[in-house]
């Protein structure tokens, strides 16, 4: 047996002279993989790749997780990134070092005196993940369970003295697959890793102890039950004394055990008032439950913290401790980029909340995985929500109930689950997992939520994210509810449909008698912030950015990147906005799931968080910004429109959501409507009464004439509700039909023919304004443009529309004069992108410099244009990607932008930069245009 003739080799020794409870095994192990190469030394806690072992990244790597965009391994253009000592993959961070197998770690320990006929257990946090104990080259057993530890039973398996422990750590996904793309395993998160990351160590306790308690505070009662699994080691009955206390609370029982396992249940009535738990007051009490041997006189001693609180459903609403509960969450993928595995320290996870909690958060979905137990402690003390799923993802890859493997794993993988972090008061929701997949998974997945409901009624229960809508289900956590669904493209209603506020999905909701949770809201995606890059000091390196950065510098956009960045960012958090509104605008809705606050680095890169994949700002949008739109209590308005015109009177209303600790005192509203400048145009107060617990609450009425405006502006609706307050943009312009001056000296073409020619070689002004859809796809006709930004990435779904961030420009530049603007996307650009196309102007002249940019996707860095300039012989001419000729009476702010263009055409500052011969431009004709 190998494992017999590993014992020949090197052993670093271990002494335990200074503890009798618990032999900590951190620190040097030797270590081998199947090479039987033993000169190796590994340090635990910590994983192959920490330790730098492992082999270095080839192009055929066997990875954990699936490629949708296979191009890399066939691309020209990455071509250079395929090559020994460059080579560069783009679907996720990459690992220094990189191994997948069996990997061999021994120690060898000494075992007291003391400890001889005790109840010994080996305690070993987050293995990945099979893993294989042998003592003294003797197999004990196997544990693989992916979120839980691997507890081992070695009683009467060390005697006192010398012993060698040795594990064997196999990352191999085998017969059981919870799906290459889970959290819990794959590559495109966390990485596959190798290793123990936890705590390590071998414990004693006396023959008779507890080795598990599932405490059930009953908080309407005041009173708190435990149902303890006490271990008897003798070969006989014996009689112990219990003991439970919580506070100033004591209450004894006298029991006889069997020997073996036993379940011994007891109560303990609190007095006095409690302190329930919940994100406003995270009140905790210390449990201590000790058992007391007749035999020999010892006593074992149990000890946890736990919190008086019930979350629930009444009447298809979610509550906690009887009041409405709002979940306000983002989505956790193990995205743990300096270890590459997720932390066991209790500090890095209050970092991870404390983050959350700033950003107006109560709530952290673990999607197809399961945290250590810091993570549920951490949010204990802090007050979160967090809803845990059992490390799977049964899709692409594999199924469930389908009678596999799988299915028997889930099943173990909850138990284990519940057994180590049930009596956590965070631990508020439980899942299968995300996005499941099967033809038995319906029927397997109702008598998963069935018999857990039955089992502990301490949480809430789901059969999975996403879907399915069982009825069986406490809550359900569906897609459709969200601004932009999966494969919508630019038919969303973000991209489709006329900038508003006063959608929401109470239809939808309305169709279902549970509360409806939205799932992986959001996706909005930025440009890469290249300055990222430096804080990869670990065992991640991102060779992405790395390939995107090369891209954007061949292109001659290198200069570019900061600006695209911020750009992008702000596009990007106003779509979140859009998006958490309309969920807070919902009537009885159950919250909502970001997907996500920070980036989630795989999956073809998908930079979807304000936040990077550290849990740090990007630099454009502060906490305190984004909480006037995601908080506790968020005042909203509705508006049919976003766009006026100086005619037209702003009706709508306000209200707002509230779910606060306790109602509002708060009696009036006060709202104010001002210029860029601060100038006020109108302001007023609504009385309403105080503020009840809930959503949809009327604040009153609005209906404010735009008769005073009488220049084009962006102007800033603000409503305040006592400490809150949230604002939006509207955009006025003069609904007088606007005149240019020596008009007639300019023509405007949407071709450009013989007489667009012959007016350009004259010295005259073009406008080429391309209608929607004319552009050539070796022009960039090929790029699809909406308003929103990316959702997720192009490369993960296929190329799925929008497939660019927004816009970037100088605001100053002298022809947006009459069309006020930010450098960036806001809402007045909704016409403008969804009537256009994007010029790829360095196939015209790579000299060009647009007026108004088009942020192209970080795969491909083109050049892309809106609108730019140049002189064609003795003319000038300005492009517009813009189509200026549909429905022009319908669309006021076109109707605006064109006129600040042509003003500006009919000005002596209308004087291009860049010479364009005429032959180049040709390139923007197509057999389309011509009709």
């Amino acid at each position: 047996m190998k494992a017999a003739a590993l014992l020949s080799f090197s052993l670093l020794c271990f002494s335990c002279s200074q503890q009798t409870d618990k032999i900590d095994l951190s620190g040097s192990w030797t270590f081998s993989t199947d090479s039987m190469d033993w000169s190796r030394v590994i340090e635990l806690p910590g994983s192959m790749a920490s330790n730098g072992l492992g082999e270095d990244i080839a192009v055929g790597t066997d990875w954990t997780g699936g490629i949708v965009d296979s191009s890399y391994f066939f691309k020209p253009s990455y071509a250079k990134y395929r090559e020994a000592g460059n080579i560069k993959v783009p679907f996720w961070l990459q690992p220094v070092k990189y191994y997948k197998g069996k990997a061999w770690y021994q120690k060898e320990v000494v075992i007291p005196d003391s400890w001889e006929g005790k109840d010994i257990s080996l305690f070993l946090e987050r293995c990945h993940w099979e893993s294989r104990l042998y003592v003294d080259g003797k197999e004990i057993g196997m544990r693989n369970a992916l979120g839980a530890p691997h507890r081992y039973d070695l009683t009467g398996k060390l005697s006192a003295g010398k012993h060698v422990l040795m594990l064997c750590v196999d990352n191999r996904v085998k017969n059981i697959d919870p799906g290459e793309n889970s959290h819990s395993i794959s590559d495109h998160t966390q990485g596959n890793w190798n290793g123990v990351v936890g705590d390590m160590f071998l414990e004693v306790k006396p023959e008779v102890n507890v080795s598990s308690v599932k405490i059930m505070p009953e908080r309407l009662a005041k009173k708190v039950s435990v149902s303890a699994s006490l271990m008897n080691r003798y070969e006989k009955e014996t009689s112990v004394v219990l003991e439970m206390t919580v506070g100033n609370e004591k209450v004894q029982q006298q029991s006889t055990l069997k020997p073996g396992k036993n379940q011994v249940v007891m109560s303990l009535a609190m007095k006095g008032d409690i302190k329930c738990w919940d994100e406003f007051s995270p009140s905790l009490y210390d449990l201590k439950l000790s058992v007391k041997d007749a035999e020999s006189g010892e006593t074992d001693v149990y000890t946890e913290r736990f919190g008086f609180r019930d979350v629930k459903v009444v009447d298809g609403k979610l509550t906690i401790n009887d009041r409405r509960l709002f979940l306000r969450g983002t989505l956790d993928c193990a995205v743990f980029p300096k270890t590459g595995f997720p932390p066991t320290d209790v500090e890095s996870w209050k970092k991870i909340y404390t983050t959350c909690q700033q950003h107006g958060l109560n709530h952290v979905r673990f999607h197809s995985w399961c945290p250590p137990e810091a993570a549920f402690v951490a949010a204990d003390e802090m007050g979160m929500y967090l809803e845990i799923e059992c490390s799977s993802w049964a899709n692409q890859s594999t199924t469930i109930g389908d009678g596999g493997d799988l299915d028997r794993f889930i099943w173990e993988e909850s138990e284990r689950i519940v057994r180590e972090f049930g009596n956590h008061p965070s631990f508020c929701m439980m899942m299968y997992g995300n996005e499941p997949a099967g033809e038995g998974s319906n029927a397997y997945l109702t008598n998963f939520v069935t018999t857990w409901k039955e089992r502990d009624a301490r949480r809430l229960y789901c059969s999975g994210a996403g879907w399915p809508n069982l009825p069986v289900n406490d809550f359900l956590s569906d897609s459709n509810p969200r601004i932009q669904a999966w494969g919508q493209g630019v038919k969303s209603i973000i991209n489709a449909q006329a900038p508003r506020t006063d959608y929401d999905w109470s239809e939808y909701v309305g169709r279902f008698q549970q509360p409806m949770v939205s799932h992986e809201i959001g996706q909005w995606c930025v440009y890469p912030n290249f300055k990222e890059m430096a804080k990869y000091d670990g065992v991640m390196r991102p060779r992405n950015f790395e390939i995107f950065q090369e891209t954007l510098a061949e292109n001659g956009m290198a200069h570019l990147a900061d600006s695209f960045l911020l750009a992008s960012g702000k596009l990007q958090a106003l779509c979140y906005k859009a998006d958490i509104e309309a969920a807070l605008r919902t009537k009885d809705f159950g919250g909502f799931q970001l997907l996500g606050l920070s980036d989630f680095p795989g999956q073809g890169t998908a930079l979807v968080g304000v936040l990077d994949a550290f849990w740090e700002e990007k630099g454009y949008i502060r906490p305190e910004e984004y909480r006037r739109f995601c908080n506790s209590t968020v005042p909203l308005l509705r508006l049919p429109k976003l766009i006026y015109t100086n005619k037209e009177t702003v009706k709508g209303s306000l209200e707002v959501a509230h779910f606060g600790a306790a109602p509002l005192e708060v009696t009036s509203t006060a709202w104010t409507l001002k210029t860029k400048e601060g100038k006020t145009i109108a302001s007023g107060k609504l009385a309403h009464q105080p503020v009840g617990i809930g959503n949809c609450i009327p604040l009153g009425q609005l209906e404010i004439p735009l008769d005073k405006v009488d220049v084009p502006s962006c102007l800033t609706l603000e409503a305040t509700l006592g400490d809150y307050a949230n604002s939006w943009h509207i955009w006025v312009y003069p609904a007088a039909v606007q005149k240019v001056a020596d008009e007639a000296q300019l023509l405007m073409t949407d071709r450009l023919d013989a007489k667009a020619l012959q007016r350009l070689q004259e010295g005259g002004n073009v406008l080429l304004s391309l209608r929607k859809g004319s552009l050539p796809a070796e022009a960039g006709g090929e790029v699809e443009i909406g308003f929103s930004s990316i959702f997720w990435n192009t490369a993960w779904t296929l190329g799925q529309a929008p497939h660019t961030l927004g816009i970037l420009c100088n605001p100053a530049h002298p022809a947006l004069s009459e069309f006020p603007t930010e450098y960036y996307s806001d809402y007045q650009w909704w016409d403008a992108m969804s009537h256009s196309g994007a010029i790829e102007v360095a196939k015209i002249n790579k000299n060009l410099q647009p007026i108004v940019r088009v942020i192209d996707d970080w795969f491909t860095n083109r050049p892309l244009a809106l609108l730019f300039e140049a002189k064609v012989g003795k003319g000038k001419l300005l492009v517009s990607g813009i189509d200026f000729w549909q429905d022009m009476d319908k669309r006021t702010e076109a109707r605006q932008l064109l006129y600040s263009l042509k003003k500006y055409m009919c000005s002596d500052r209308f004087n291009p930069s860049s010479e364009v011969d005429a032959k180049d431009l040709s390139i923007l004709s197509s057999a389309k245009n011509q009709k």
